[in-house]
């Protein structure tokens, strides 16, 4: 059932997205670091294979401090969408090495059910440099509104049909989506590395998630 504030208004067909800073992530971060730039040094398509491998199953203290935040994000997740049975999932996690001038084209993430990033290292850019647009946000990731031609009535501060939502992450941040959802990563116009590790929670099946019908 839609949630409902009162007899009068219903949420229906909401795309929730979850963004938190997650705490102790500065010791962490360093590890993960390290751990990415030499598996990049070794594998020149570190970023775009991102089917060459899962790092979220690797035996790594800064790893597992990562994998069980995910699992923890996504089960608060299920529980904001009102989920009352058990779901089960596995995640898929790979890295993402941004260096001056890399970006991600628009895209989605088929076969998975949620689709998140966590940031290890964010370079300090608050600005364009003075070379490019001013309306360029560079380490920024835009969020699309799934439903086509929505727009075409948009007004400012009306959050239901403002076709783009951007987030412009920090060292810390982990975001989480529905994996339907088009998102754009910005170029990265600093000469330090963007490096971000990206995961799917793909669905264990199970016939208990099929809808009621009626």
């Amino acid at each position: 059932m839609p949630s409902s504030d009162s007899d009068d208004f219903l949420d229906l067909w909401p795309t929730t997205l979850l963004r938190r800073s997650l705490p102790g992530h500065d010791i962490a971060n360093a590890e993960l670091a390290r751990l990415i730039e030499e598996m990049d040094r070794q594998h020149a398509g570190l970023t775009t294979d991102y089917r060459g491998g899962n790092l979220l199953t690797m035996e790594n203290p800064a790893v597992t401090w990562l994998r069980d935040c995910i699992n923890k994000t996504v089960i608060d997740y299920l529980k904001r969408a009102g989920l009352d049975y058990a779901v089960n999932w596995h995640l898929q996690g790979w890295a993402n090495v941004n260096r001056r001038g890399d970006y991600h084209d628009p895209h989605n993430h088929p076969h998975a059910y949620l689709s998140g990033t966590y940031y290890v290292q964010v370079p300090d850019m608050e600005s364009p440099p003075r070379e490019n647009r001013s309306d360029v946000r560079p380490g920024a990731i835009s969020f699309y509104d799934p439903r086509g031609a929505a727009n075409m009535t948009a007004i400012r501060g009306d959050r239901q049909i403002e076709a783009e939502f951007t987030h412009r992450p920090k060292a810390g941040d982990i975001l989480l989506w529905p994996a339907f959802l088009t998102h754009f990563v910005h170029p990265n116009l600093s000469d330090a590395a963007r490096i971000s590790i990206s995961f799917n929670a793909v669905l264990k099946w199970s016939d208990a998630y099929l809808p009621e019908q009626g």
